[in-house]
C-alpha cells in the first residue's frame, strides 16, 4: 500500500511543467515550496495515509503557487465590529494621510537632519513636542510598540534593581506577554506586593529598599476585577515616590488624549490626567485608543527621557520615517475640540447607530430583492467591544447585517466571504452569520455589496 501511494507522487520537474508561464515569481520560491509539499505527501505514503491521486496532488500545489504569486498582505473589509482588531492590523489610517506619508516620506526625507542648520538632527524631534504638547510633559519619544517602551524604561531606571509591582497588575497581553516576563527580560528583578485583589500603600512602603529601581503602576485595561478589591490611587504612589526618592512609572497600555464620552465611548483614563498626577515616566501604546500605527509611546520628566533617548534598546527599537510620520500626522489629527476625520480609527468607535443605519440601507439598496430573500439578510442593532485589550467593559453600539441562510452553513457562509475577490472578515453568533458595520470604512459600501453579490 506505502509503494501504491509512493508512486503517486509527481517529481519536482512534472510539477514545474505544468506551472502557468504568466506566473511572475522566482523560481527559488517554486522549486522550495514544490520540495516542501512534496515531502509532506512523502510522509504521509510513508505512513500508508495518503489519500490524493497524483493529478490532485499536482493541481494543490500549482494552487499554493498561484496563491503565492499574489501579496500575502492584502485588504480585508473588517466585518467585526472591532475597530481596533490586532489580527487585522489595529487601527485603520485614512488613506489620504498614507498617501500624504507616501508622498512625504517615500524618497529621501529628513529623518535625522536638520534643514535649518544643515547638520545631523534627532529622528524623535518630529513628535516629541507635538506629543508633550498634547499631554502636558516635559519630553516624549516613540518606539516600535509599547512592550518595547516597557523594556527601555525598566531598563534604563531599575537594571538589576528590584521593580515594585502589585500581583493585581501582572498583566498578561496578546501573545502570552507578561508584565513579569516583561521585567525580567529588561534586567530587572520584580518585587510582588499586595493581592491579586488587594493591594494598599502600605505593602509598597514595605517593599522599599536601597535595592529598588522603581515602583511600576499597570493600567489593567484589558480585564477587571470585580468584588472586594483596593487599588493605590496614582497620586499616593506619587507621593510616596517623593518621599522615598523612587521613580513612579506608570504603563496605561492604551492612553487615550481625548474625552469621547459624549458620543457613547467612555474611557476611564487619560494620558494628561496621570502627568498632572506627577507621574515621572508614562507608556502607551500608538495604535489603539490614539488611533495610530504601531508604536509605543514614552512620556514625562524630560531628565528621564534624555536618558531614554540615550539607552541602547531606544535605537534597537527604534521607529522607522514610514512611523515617525504616520505618527506625526496622527498627533496633528488632536484639535482643540478633539480629534479631526483624518483620525479614522476614532472616527470609526464614535459613529451612532443612526449613521451606521444609513450605511447598512446603502449597502442593501444596490443587492437585488430575490438575493436578500435568498442569504435572509437582515439589519439588526448590535454591540461591539473598541478591541486590542481596550475598554474591556465598554460596549459599543452597531449594526450589522445578520444572514441566515438554509442552504449554507454559518462557517461555510464566512468561509466564503474570507476567500472572496474581496476578502470580508465577520463573525458568527447563535448559528447565523453576521457582518458588523462599526468598521466598515466609509467608500467600502459599494466593496461589501459586490463581496454579498458573489456569494452562491
Amino acid at each position: 500500500m506505502t509503494l501504491k501511494q509512493l508512486k503517486q507522487l509527481p517529481s519536482v520537474s512534472e510539477v514545474i511543467f505544468e506551472i502557468d508561464k504568466n506566473i511572475l515569481l522566482n523560481n527559488k520560491y517554486i522549486t522550495f515550496i514544490i520540495k516542501i509539499r512534496l515531502e509532506e505527501y512523502r510522509r504521509d505514503a510513508k505512513r500508508g495515509k495518503l489519500k490524493l491521486e497524483r493529478g490532485q496532488i499536482i493541481k494543490n500545489i500549482l494552487n499554493e503557487i498561484n496563491n503565492l504569486s499574489l501579496p500575502s498582505m492584502k485588504s480585508v473589509i473588517n466585518g467585526t465590529g472591532i475597530v481596533l482588531h490586532t489580527g487585522l492590523g489595529r487601527a485603520p489610517i485614512k488613506e489620504s494621510v498614507a498617501k500624504d506619508v507616501v508622498k512625504r516620506v517615500s524618497g529621501y526625507t529628513n529623518l535625522e537632519f536638520n534643514i535649518n542648520s544643515g547638520k545631523r538632527g534627532q529622528r524623535q524631534d518630529h513628535i516629541d513636542f507635538l506629543l508633550s504638547a498634547l499631554t502636558g510633559a516635559q519630553s516624549a519619544m516613540c518606539v516600535n510598540n509599547n512592550a518595547a517602551a516597557v523594556i527601555l524604561t525598566l531598563n534604563e531606571l531599575a537594571e538589576g534593581k528590584e521593580v515594585i509591582v502589585s500581583r493585581g497588575q501582572q498583566v498578561e497581553i496578546g501573545g502570552s506577554f507578561r508584565i513579569p516576563e516583561v521585567i525580567k527580560k529588561s534586567g530587572c528583578k520584580i518585587k510582588e506586593v499586595g493581592s491579586t485583589n488587594r493591594t494598599h500603600l502600605k505593602d509598597y512602603e514595605k517593599a522599599i529598599n536601597k535595592n529598588t529601581g522603581v515602583i511600576l503602576w499597570v493600567h489593567t485595561s484589558n480585564y477587571v476585577v470585580k468584588g472586594f478589591t483596593s487599588e493605590v490611587p496614582l497620586s499616593d504612589l506619587v507621593k510616596l515616590g517623593k518621599k522615598k526618592r523612587v521613580p513612579v512609572m506608570a504603563d496605561l497600555g492604551c492612553g487615550a488624549l481625548v474625552d469621547l464620552s459624549n458620543k457613547d465611548v467612555f474611557i476611564d483614563m487619560f494620558v494628561k490626567d496621570v502627568v498632572k498626577s506627577g507621574v515621572g515616566i508614562i507608556t502607551f501604546s500608538g495604535d489603539k485608543l490614539l488611533g495610530g500605527p504601531q508604536a509605543g509611546l514614552i512620556v514625562g520628566n524630560k531628565t528621564y527621557l534624555k536618558r531614554f533617548k540615550q539607552n541602547s534598546f531606544a535605537r534597537a527599537f527604534r521607529c522607522d520615517k514610514w512611523i515617525l510620520a504616520l505618527l506625526e500626522s496622527l498627533l496633528r489629527s488632536f484639535h482643540d475640540d478633539g480629534p479631526s476625520k483624518d483620525n479614522l480609527a476614532i472616527n470609526l468607535m464614535t459613529t451612532s447607530r443612526r449613521s451606521l443605519s444609513k450605511k447598512g440601507e446603502k449597502v442593501l439598496s444596490s443587492i437585488p430583492a430575490k438575493i436578500i430573500k435568498k442569504l435572509s439578510i437582515s439589519l439588526v442593532e448590535s454591540e461591539v467591544e473598541a478591541g486590542s485589550g481596550s475598554l474591556p467593559e465598554v460596549k459599543l453600539k452597531s449594526m450589522a447585517l445578520k444572514f441566515k441562510d438554509d442552504s449554507f452553513s454559518p462557517n461555510t457562509l464566512a468561509s466564503k466571504f474570507r476567500n472572496g475577490k474581496n476578502p470580508v472578515v465577520g463573525y458568527i453568533n447563535n448559528n447565523n452569520f453576521f457582518i458588523d458595520l462599526k468598521a466598515i470604512i466609509p467608500g467600502q459600501e459599494k466593496i461589501l455589496a459586490e463581496a454579498i453579490l458573489e456569494i452562491k
